[in-house]
């Protein structure tokens, strides 16, 4: 029986995909010990992953960088293809800074290692649920002047407070924070980043913000 969030509405759907049957099961067993989440399967290839997507229909997809068919960050594009809604966590053992830039530059809606614990990788399931990036501000900060510049074919055409949160994003903030910041409601901050997201074509919000870096939208770090 799949139990309901907190807020009685229906469970975070998680797909895991790693090649290793041993992680991969510790996190599925994770997943489903937990209040409104329900791992609906895991994949140990890209072919298998892609699959699952399109049958199991997860809202979040914690994605391991090295599979045998073939690396995460470059999937990232077909995965949004077959499922344009779902938040994809990079889980990795290790990777530089230009992987995990590529990475926020598909749409990923940020990164975990492998050594963090279980109950930091649910936490990290939650907040990409609920559209946050997950990133701490230090990694943020120090990916942000690797992100292309140069504008894209289409230049978006942000609002004053559209722009005015997208600052604050850079700065690693949550929407929870920036609300705070902004004397307004949570409710009302996802609003501005759902908005600006659908005016850059971006799958995140931290894809969302090299975009606008590229567009020259937000000053260079």
């Amino acid at each position: 029986m799949e139990s309901t969030s907190d807020d009685g509405r229906h469970p975070i759907r998680v797909l895991v995909v790693d090649d290793h049957q041993i992680v991969a099961g510790s996190i599925a067993m994770a997943i489903d010990a937990q209040d409104g989440m329900l791992c609906v399967g895991s994949a140990g290839t890209l072919e298998q992953a892609r699959s699952m997507i399109r049958s199991a229909a997860p809202d979040v997809v914690l994605l391991d960088h090295r599979l045998p068919d073939g690396d995460g960050v470059s999937a990232l594009p077909s995965i949004f293809e077959i499922r344009p809604g779902v938040r994809v966590v990079m889980v990795t053992a290790s990777a530089a800074d230009q992987v995990l830039v590529d990475a926020i530059e598909a749409g990923a809606s940020g990164f975990l290692s492998k050594t963090r614990s279980l109950d930091e990788l649910t936490a990290a399931v939650r907040a990409a649920a609920a559209g946050e990036s997950v990133i701490s501000p230090e990694l943020l900060a120090r990916l942000l002047p690797r992100m292309r510049r140069g504008a894209p074919a289409a230049r978006a055409e942000l609002t004053a407070r559209e722009r005015e949160v997208l600052v604050l994003v850079s700065e690693g903030k949550s929407n929870q924070a920036i609300a705070d910041e902004l004397v307004v409601s949570v409710h009302t901050v996802r609003n501005h980043v759902a908005n600006l997201s659908a005016k850059l074509g971006a799958h995140s919000k931290l894809e969302a913000l090299s975009l606008a870096i590229r567009a020259g939208l937000l000053p260079s770090s």
